[in-house]
């Protein structure tokens, strides 16, 4: 029997995307489905089953707006896929047009586009954000009637959708084989890791004027892993005194990342309050705990719920250098105490936060949309 193409389209991320390579990418391939990656990528490949089809990555962001969707669309096109999973709410009009060549399209939402275009474009003139968030947000809620199905990454996210056709897969962590190797946690130097995209929204200003602050910060490093968002912040930051005792990694590969997980004493989740935000559930978060790190995490009450519930870290006001500073200190200076907040979060991710029940969601989706024949 031949196996369904499934067109997995994104014009905005990365070919090794967590949440669209290495969990859905990879969990249908590992189905059954013959998947075809189509993204802006230095160079086409397979990895992990899966085809990368590397499109021409956009110089600038009215390419990556205008020029690159239509690539996408037209490799769509080619790749004779029957289902076209699309990540990006660019892609919406893409979908649209797929849909009228007869695929069955599920729209991927990992973010409020509303409340992003009000609060996280600084692109966008501020008279032009509410228009465009209200336009937008009608748009969106149409299209998705008309797409097969939405996949909603947060419960927040699903709820803005109709329940008919949305399903909530969540952004949870792949569980590593085997036991927690944690027996070197109370000998590993004073580190502290943030890693993903590092902006103001995110609370990088907020972590280095935190590690200034922490007694004895002489000997603690804060890792940074990522790329700044916009550029120009990175020279504003490294002037702030708590810089010098920051090491800047810059982007890391899944690989990278999971080995500092390995090396530090405790992550950091610190994002702004806002409408995106309070709602969020950052994949970050459950990959510390996933690697037995304990986080320190924004107090917002459903970070609060699950990092208290779980006895995985601490909350604090993420506006709050001095706060986030005294969490630093006793986390440092209690390892045991700090180990057993990291075990608690494993055990959570063990049992209840991972992507084996998500991706067990995810093939339920396909199945309805393709039949009886893998998944």
């Amino acid at each position: 029997m031949t196996r369904p193409i499934v067109a997995v389209l994104s014009s905005v991320h990365p070919a090794f995307d967590s949440r669209i390579f290495f969990k859905q990418c990879r969990s249908l391939a590992r189905a059954g489905y013959e998947v075809e990656l189509i993204v802006p990528h230095e160079a086409s490949q397979m990895r992990d089953g899966v085809r990368i089809l590397g499109l021409p990555v956009p110089a600038s962001r009215t390419q990556r707006m205008f020029r690159t969707p239509f690539q996408v669309y037209r490799a769509a096109l080619r790749s004779g896929a029957t289902v076209c999973h699309f990540h990006d709410p660019e892609l919406i009009p893409i979908g649209l047009l797929l849909k009228l060549r007869g695929r069955h399209v599920i729209y991927d939402v990992h973010d409020n586009l509303a409340s992003d275009i009000l609060g996280h474009k600084p692109y966008i003139p501020a008279l032009a954000r509410w228009p465009l968030s209200i336009g937008a947000r009608i748009f969106e809620r149409l299209a998705a009637l008309i797409f097969d199905r939405v996949v909603a990454a947060t419960p927040a996210i699903a709820a803005g959708f109709a329940k008919h056709n949305t399903t909530l897969v969540q952004n949870y962590p792949i569980l590593a084989p085997g036991e927690l190797a944690d027996d070197d946690y109370e000998r590993r130097p004073p580190w502290a890791l943030f890693a993903g995209m590092i902006s103001a929204a995110r609370g990088i200003r907020e972590m280095i004027e935190a590690v200034a602050l922490v007694r004895g910060a002489g000997s603690m490093r804060l890792k940074v892993a990522g790329t700044f968002s916009p550029a120009s912040l990175l020279q504003e930051m490294s002037a702030l005194p708590g810089w010098r005792n920051l090491d800047f990694l810059g982007q890391q590969s899944r690989e990278q990342v999971d080995r500092l997980m390995t090396q530090c004493r405790l992550g950091l989740v610190l994002y702004h309050p806002d409408r995106s935000h309070d709602q969020a559930q950052p994949n970050k978060l459950f990959e510390y705990m996933s690697m037995g790190l304990p986080v320190i995490a924004s107090n917002f009450p459903l970070w609060r719920d699950i990092v208290e519930k779980t006895g995985s870290g601490l909350v604090v006001d993420p506006l709050d250098p001095h706060a986030i500073a005294v969490a630093i200190e006793r986390l440092l200076a209690n390892p045991r105490e700090a180990r057993t907040m990291g075990r608690n979060g494993w055990e959570a991710v063990r049992t209840m936060f991972n992507w084996d029940v998500e991706a067990a969601k995810l093939l339920s989706l396909y199945r309805t949309l393709i039949p009886g024949v893998v998944g």
